[in-house]
């Protein structure tokens, strides 16, 4: 081998290690978005989960105060019916005492503002936590493809190093622009794309 040909065969040990570290720092990038997305991703897992379950228990009080609301009103309704049959004046102040006392339970179970109880803020408290519950898991299905993004660009990365071939490390780049775009949309607009 010629000193000619040692020279130029240095100089692109040289250029290679150059682009090799270029690379490098590509990878060390896209795993510290990978961590994020992940995290992000995790976060909004959980949150979701905890809203399902928020959400599921109050639609069960919901439907305990709906049977107990239903219990009472029937009650109050069978009261009415004992008052057409009673002719005992005594009797019939006490039945209507009752029919009043279980037609004001029958409301309060129905709307109670003041402990937030009755069934209509108990339906309102469930929507909304299934509304937070869908918000999380929109987030999470954008993080997730974020995730997949950026590991599939430090796969490419990596063989870019490889094969030499350095058009996996454009595609590489493109999709962490393709990870970093579905992480923005899970932060502040996750209902943009309907992934779910």
């Amino acid at each position: 081998m010629s000193a000619h040909e040692s020279m130029e065969h240095a100089e692109h040990a040289e250029h290679a290690s150059g682009s090799n570290k270029k690379i490098a720092l590509l990878i060390a990038v896209l795993a510290l978005f990978l961590a994020i997305s992940e995290t992000l991703g995790k976060g909004a897992q959980t949150e979701s989960i905890s809203k399902n379950v928020e959400a599921a228990n109050l639609w069960a009080f919901f439907q305990a105060k709906s049977i107990r609301r239903t219990v009472v009103a029937t009650a109050a309704e069978q009261g009415k019916l004992t008052l057409g049959g009673t002719t005992d004046d005594a009797m019939k102040a006490t039945v209507q005492k009752q029919v009043d006392d279980w037609t004001k339970t029958a409301q309060r179970y129905r709307s109670e503002p003041e402990t937030g109880e009755g069934t209509e803020q108990l339906a309102e408290k469930a929507k909304h936590a299934e509304h937070e519950r869908d918000e999380a898991t929109a987030k999470y299905h954008h993080f997730e493809l974020a995730s997949a993004a950026f590991q599939i660009g430090i796969v490419l990365a990596s063989a870019t190093i490889i094969t030499g071939m350095f058009a996996l490390a454009y595609v590489s780049g493109v999709l962490t622009l393709a990870g970093l775009i579905m992480t923005a949309l899970g932060l502040w607009w996750p209902h943009l794309l309907h992934l779910h």
